[in-house]
């Protein structure tokens, strides 16, 4: 803490984790170091798997492969932390640490909205016009798209933390999560956050609601174009071709909202701490379970793979 006049300021932030639940600590030190290496190992091998089987060069897995980078980075930005205060009497994170988390956990966070709304327009590019879909989702294009994806991540997030890093912290600096995220910082300030909150609304409202806009358009003219289709057969596969991302969109924007709205206040519940590491551990873990279980095309390359593995 520095003093200043009357007013202390604070430079570390005490991060309660579980530390309240002393009897589960075990059980929760044994699971999540599986939980961060299968998430590691499974995101990793579908971006490795995508990179060096030629076949899947398609936007169709370019995007999920790039969710996998994404998702590798967000839940790094909170897991080790995680894992290392299992180890520490005294669970504390500096100010700037705490910057440093949250500018990672952010702009992976936001770009994944953007990306997932990116491959909800491919999907809808890839049955409602599948006759233009290859000059349409050119190389070019869907380069251009994630770059767009981490760019506006990236961009919010510089503009938030700009705001964040004027704030002062004076008072309490027990933070009642085991990750620096900005509805608990937000309660601990002494300065005054309405400029901050504004733009949280803000960036809520554009990477929330326009995002799940854009997401529930898109399905609603994929589901009127697959009706048209008269064979079954020909549904079922359209249809399987979106159930993975659907399944991934549900998941990721639920869970999301239901801990930001319950903690909007600034307070975590005990509820809300274990309902954020669904969202911050298990989602980055389940993505590349999703896109790849029931794939066909995966499962073949990763065959593959393991032919030219055996010869070597």
């Amino acid at each position: 803490m520095i003093g200043g006049g009357n007013i202390t300021e604070i430079t570390e932030f005490i991060l309660l984790g579980f530390s309240d639940f002393p009897r589960i600590i075990v059980v929760l030190f044994v699971v999540f170091p599986v939980i961060y290496i299968l998430t590691l190992t499974w995101n990793l091998s579908l971006l490795i798997l995508v990179r060096m089987d030629s076949h899947l060069h398609t936007p169709m897995y370019f995007f999920p492969s790039n969710l996998s980078f994404i998702d590798i980075c967000y839940v790094t930005s909170t897991a080790p932390k995680m894992l290392y205060d299992f180890f520490q009497e005294r669970q504390t994170i500096t100010l700037v640490g705490c910057a440093v988390q949250y500018f990672v956990f952010s702009t992976m966070g936001l770009s994944e909205s953007c990306l997932t709304t990116v491959m909800a327009y491919d999907r809808y590019a890839a049955i409602c016009n599948p006759l233009l879909y290859s000059s349409v989702m050119s190389p070019a294009l869907c380069g251009r798209m994630v770059l767009g994806s981490y760019m506006a991540g990236l961009s919010a997030t510089i503009l938030q933390l700009c705001f964040m890093l004027q704030l002062q912290f004076c008072g309490p600096n027990v933070v009642n999560h085991f990750f620096c995220d900005l509805p608990q910082l937000l309660v601990l300030s002494c300065t005054d956050t309405f400029s901050i909150q504004l733009f949280t609304a803000l960036s809520t409202m554009i990477f929330g609601v326009i995002n799940v806009s854009i997401i529930m358009i898109s399905y609603v003219c994929i589901v009127i174009s697959i009706m048209k289709i008269t064979t079954a057969s020909s549904r079922s596969k359209a249809f399987s071709t979106c159930a993975s991302h659907l399944t991934a969109v549900t998941l990721f924007y639920t869970s999301g909202m239901f801990v930001y709205l319950s903690s909007s206040s600034g307070g975590s519940s005990s509820f809300d701490r274990f309902a954020s590491v669904f969202y911050t551990v298990m989602i980055p873990m389940l993505n590349p379970l999703i896109y790849s279980l029931r794939n066909k095309e995966i499962k073949d390359a990763l065959k593959k793979l393991q032919k030219k593995r055996g010869c070597c």
